[in-house]
């Protein structure tokens, strides 16, 4: 008997720089940058609390199991982060609500474990509204319902107002190598007017370096984060206000 076919993930070489008109290519920067002001603006200052290596180490690897595209992981890492945040917020609205009007607080240590007891199943959520994929949390013996799944994937789209397409450092990183592409082509054509026959780097082949950065500045991010802080400021131990 047949097995079935896997999905295919996506090669390096799908990718096709230089084929987008340059007026298309100024649109999407300036939308991309809209987009980018507008997300610093409205940035949490619990943002980053929730990208612990080993964290986004597993949505990487889950992906990888399930044969999703390298986007897919990057996306359900934002949507994760975001939904706890929004999670955390509500938290501590409701502990200020209740110290207000003085009364009877919760149970702050059962309400912590219904969080972690659930969290993966809000990990896999995320990346099943990331991928649009069916359902795959099983082969991981995470044995929950459909129902629940279904519920959980509405609790994370509740939370985050149904916006969950945003764009990811993914988005910014092959925007910039296209710009690098139209740049490359026209260089190409001026050295080869003078004479030159030298080797430039392919950006399909600086996608690939740019990926396996990408990769690793998800998984370090709090380093390196910080690294460029210190590098920015010129300071080895930056402020908590300044962070």
């Amino acid at each position: 008997m047949d097995r079935p076919v896997r999905p295919r993930l996506a090669s390096h070489s799908d990718f096709q720089f230089g084929a987008v008109a340059t007026e298309t290519i100024e649109d999407a920067l300036l939308h991309l940058a809209q987009q980018n002001e507008q997300a610093v603006q409205e940035a949490a200052s619990r943002m980053g609390s929730f990208r612990e290596t080993r964290i986004v180490e597993f949505v990487f690897l889950l992906s990888e199991q399930w044969c999703l595209e390298k986007s897919v992981g990057y996306q359900a890492v934002e949507i994760l982060e975001r939904f706890m945040v929004k999670q955390a917020e509500n938290i501590c609205r409701q502990a200020a609500i209740q110290l207000r009007d003085k009364t009877e607080p919760q149970n702050w240590r059962a309400l912590k474990e219904q969080l972690f007891n659930k969290f993966i199943l809000r990990l896999v959520s995320c990346v099943q509204l990331a991928s649009k994929l069916s359902f795959h949390y099983k082969a991981l013996g995470y044995l929950h319902t459909k129902e629940e799944l279904l519920e959980s994937e509405l609790d994370v789209l509740k939370s985050l107002n149904f916006q969950i397409n945003l764009p990811t450092p993914l988005a910014y990183v092959e925007m910039l190598l296209e710009v690098l592409e139209m740049h490359i082509m026209l260089f190409t054509m001026h050295i080869l007017h003078l004479g030159y026959n030298g080797c430039l780097v392919p950006v399909t082949r600086l996608h690939a370096t740019c990926l396996t950065l990408l990769d690793l500045v998800y998984l370090l991010h709090e380093p390196v984060y910080e690294s460029l802080l210190r590098a920015s400021i010129e300071n080895s131990t930056p402020s908590q206000l300044q962070g």
